[in-house]
C-alpha cells in the first residue's frame, strides 16, 4: 500500500491532549473529532489538512493518556501516515487496532520539512522525499500487521476472519 501526502511537522512529546483536547472526549463521531483534531498545538491544521497528508514528528508521539481517540482523530482528519522517531507505547497500539499506518525512522523526521510532499511504500518501509528526492527506509510492519491496518483496523481485521 502506498501512501502520498503533504507533510504536517511537529515536534517532540506531542501528547494525546493536543492531539485530540479531553474537552471533546465526551463524542465518539469520528467527524466530530477530526474536526478538532490538533486545533491546541496547530489552529489551522484541520483548515489545511488534505486527505492523504502525512504527519512527521519527533520522539515519544502520541504520550499522554492512553485515550483510542487520538488516533482516530487522526486518521478520520484525511491523515494518511505518521511518520516519527518514537511513538508512545499506547498510541503505538492504539494506532494498529484502529487502522492507522505508524513507521519509526529518525532519518526521514531529520531531513524531511514542514510542507514537503512524501510518499512512503507500507510494505517495504520507503520512504520518499518528492521535493528533495531524499530516501529512507523505516522498518516495516510484518504482513499481518499491514493486513490490520489496510482491513481498516483489528475489529474489521477480525469480521473479515469471521465470515
Amino acid at each position: 500500500m502506498q501512501v502520498k501526502g503533504k507533510v504536517f511537522k511537529y515536534g517532540n512529546d506531542v501528547d494525546t491532549d493536543v492531539i485530540i483536547p479531553a474537552r471533546y472526549l465526551n463524542t465518539t463521531s469520528e467527524s466530530e473529532l477530526a474536526a478538532h483534531c490538533m486545533e491546541d498545538l496547530d489552529g489551522e491544521f484541520v483548515k489545511r489538512v488534505k486527505a492523504g497528508d502525512i504527519i512527521v514528528a519527533g520522539d515519544n508521539f502520541g504520550c499522554g493518556s492512553s485515550r483510542e481517540h487520538a488516533p482516530i482523530a487522526i486518521k478520520a482528519s484525511g491523515i494518511s501516515l505518521v511518520i516519527a522517531n518514537s511513538f508512545a507505547r499506547i498510541f503505538y497500539r492504539n494506532s494498529i487496532n484502529i487502522g492507522l499506518p505508524i513507521l519509526e525512522c529518525p532519518q526521514a523526521v531529520a531531513a524531511i520539512n514542514n510542507g514537503d510532499s512524501i510518499s512512503c511504500e507500507l510494505s517495504d518501509g520507503i520512504i520518499v522525499n518528492l521535493t528533495t528526492g531524499e530516501k529512507f527506509r523505516a522498518e516495516p510492519f510484518p504482513s499481518f500487521i499491514r493486513e490490520i491496518i489496510s482491513d481498516g483496523g483489528l475489529l474489521a481485521h477480525i469480521a473479515k476472519q469471521v465470515k
